[in-house]
């Protein structure tokens, strides 16, 4: 398997000549879709989803019901290729998949709260986890997560908890374009600390593989 960082939340994930790309958002350069063969968005907001990514590709797109309605409003021409998933559902997209979760965490009490579903991929004897923008586990083990180390819904302590509960040997960083460079090796320096010896944490470069 490789599996591939691009801006933000977007990863994709190659195996056996499946090629799937999660969250390619308004941070996210439009290549992360080159020669996709499926696309996974976990929910609407514009740093996860960016209708001209889906453009750019022919590959059908997975998603829940709030972001498909989106879809078909933002970007008609995707509609054919939408396939709509609910949390619990377990998909073939390519590889197998099964949806996680269904709300986005809590920005602030006074904000509406909107849908959300991680997805968990399993490329060959590897499983690899991306939550979204929630704090949803899985509920089974994984060898790879990617885990949000930087955003307005989540204090970095909250991020190392979740790391923590899931208990992945292995966790890349993901949705980290909030903090400054500077405030991201803070954050880095925590993750890597209080993850222990057990489970290896690495942040990497746009375009960089896992």
């Amino acid at each position: 398997m490789r599996l591939t960082k691009f801006g933000h939340s977007c990863v994709r994930l190659e195996h056996h000549g499946a090629v799937l790309v999660i969250d390619p958002g308004a941070w996210t350069g439009r290549e992360a879709v080159d020669g996709a063969t499926a696309v996974l968005v976990t929910h609407e907001h514009p740093d996860h989803y960016h209708p001209d990514h889906l453009l750019a590709t022919d590959a059908p797109v997975l998603t829940i019901e709030a972001v498909a309605a989106r879809i078909r409003e933002d970007a008609p021409a995707v509609a054919e290729r939408l396939r709509v998933v609910v949390p619990g559902e377990d998909v073939d997209a390519g590889l197998p998949v099964t949806v996680v979760g269904e709300r986005h965490a809590v920005i602030h009490p006074d904000l509406p709260r909107f849908d959300n579903s991680g997805y968990l991929v399993t490329a060959g004897d590897t499983r690899v986890f991306h939550p979204g923008d929630a704090l949803t586990g899985p509920g089974v083990p994984v060898d790879v997560l990617c885990a949000p180390v930087c955003a307005p819904w989540m204090r970095a302590a909250e991020g190392v908890d979740f790391a923590r509960e899931v208990g992945a040997p292995r966790n890349l960083a993901i949705h980290d374009k909030v903090y400054s460079e500077a405030g991201l090796r803070i954050v880095d320096g925590h993750f890597g600390l209080l993850l222990g010896d057990d489970q290896d944490y690495v942040r990497l470069a746009e375009g960089a593989d896992l």
